[in-house]
């Protein structure tokens, strides 16, 4: 299935009208190496692909040697480099290609957070474009399947999630297979080899009680003590978790009022396929209890690739008074606020009578199954 990614026709206008390099963050496995691959077919740039997990290329891209690199890249019109988070000083190097070595193109890709591995924010500051890649979205499928194929596709995205091989595949042995070897092979791989995490039973054991939570605030404390951690400890893996793109976390929504929660966030995950197979679940939705749930993770982070593909930039977030009442989604942008309720099945509800007291101005939308596919694909 040849599905074409909404961040392609936003990176080939970038290549072609600046002069500023291009970074494209996401998990392994969500096809970044194929994206590039594409916009360089379509840009038909002179191209140096460089794979960093090749040690070979180490020495000349941590260098800061400019003669070096120079003489590397000479004859290209694009460098793309695949993995730089493996590279040490990634961030300053990339500095001085883009300072000195114009108008070569650049596009690097890394499947966690570049800062990981080396602080580029402050050298590139200015000088890139970033993007991030998520697993496939309804929003990139509507350009090959109608609402009907979509929702039809519905229980199949909450079991075994949008990665991209995972929609290729027939089968649900196969696939649970493949979702088997992604979660012990790649998920870990930066986390332990760029994070300096040793431990991968505790990272397992941690993502195992954060999918059993999705849709509740988690309490750091909670955790740490589930494991015999301590609450710093498991706050830098849930920070390098979220790093890495496997997980991500939404605030609670407050202007300051005492009476609304703030303190403790949610987390969700990216990908629903990477939740389940980590709790060994990968039942149909009839046989599950955990059904509300997925959807709730599910149209979150499909929001979210919507909102980030579409450039509708905004802040997100839940809410939730100590009394009891709360929202599954706040959305703030250009100055309001939306507020949703998010229901699986036909289910309908009024907004709370805190949040519209409180927030009078501020929109209110129920979310369900027969008007999902518009909030996540515009459509």
């Amino acid at each position: 299935m040849t599905i074409l990614r909404s961040l392609t026709s936003l990176i080939l206008k970038k290549i072609t009208k600046s002069d500023k390099g291009i970074l494209i963050y996401g998990a392994r496995q969500v096809g970044k190496t194929t994206l590039v691959s594409d916009i360089v077919r379509q840009s038909k740039l002179k191209t140096l692909s460089v794979n960093a997990d090749q040690s070979k290329y180490l020495d000349i891209f941590s260098s800061r040697d400019l003669y070096k690199i120079k003489n590397f890249v000479a004859g290209y019109e694009l460098l793309f480099i695949d993995e730089a988070q493996r590279i040490p000083e990634i961030g300053i190097n990339l500095k001085i290609i883009l300072d000195n070595l114009k108008p070569l193109k650049i596009i690097v890709t890394g499947s966690s957070s570049l800062d990981i591995a080396s602080k580029v924010s402050e050298p590139l500051t200015g000088r890139v474009w970033t993007y991030k890649l998520y697993p496939i979205s309804f929003f990139e499928l509507t350009k090959i399947k109608s609402a009907f194929e979509l929702d039809d596709s519905l229980e199949e995205r909450l079991l075994f999630g949008s990665y991209p091989e995972i929609l290729s595949l027939n089968g649900d042995r196969i696939k649970t297979e493949y979702l088997q070897t992604l979660s012990d092979s790649y998920l870990y791989k930066d986390l332990l080899e760029l994070g300096g995490l040793r431990n991968s039973a505790k990272i397992r054991d941690l993502l195992k009680l954060i999918a059993f939570q999705i849709g509740n605030e988690v309490s750091l404390t909670e955790l740490g003590s589930s494991l015999g951690m301590g609450k710093d400890t498991v706050s830098r893996y849930i920070d390098y978790l979220e790093k890495s793109f496997i997980i991500f976390r939404l605030k609670g929504f407050s202007r300051n009022l005492r009476k609304e929660v703030s303190k403790m966030d949610k987390v969700y995950f990216h990908d629903l396929g990477v939740r389940n197979i980590l709790i060994d679940n990968l039942k149909p939705l009839k046989e599950r209890n955990d059904a509300g749930q997925l959807w709730e993770n599910f149209l979150i982070t499909e929001r979210l690739k919507y909102l980030s593909y579409t450039q509708k930039y905004g802040s997100i977030y839940f809410w939730r008074v100590y009394t009891g009442a709360e929202l599954d989604l706040v959305e703030e942008k250009d100055g309001k606020l939306y507020g949703y309720e998010l229901k699986f099945g036909k289910k309908s509800a009024k907004p709370p009578f805190g949040w519209k007291k409180t927030y009078p101005q501020a929109l209110f939308s129920v979310i369900n199954k027969e008007n999902y596919l518009k909030f996540i694909t515009g459509k």
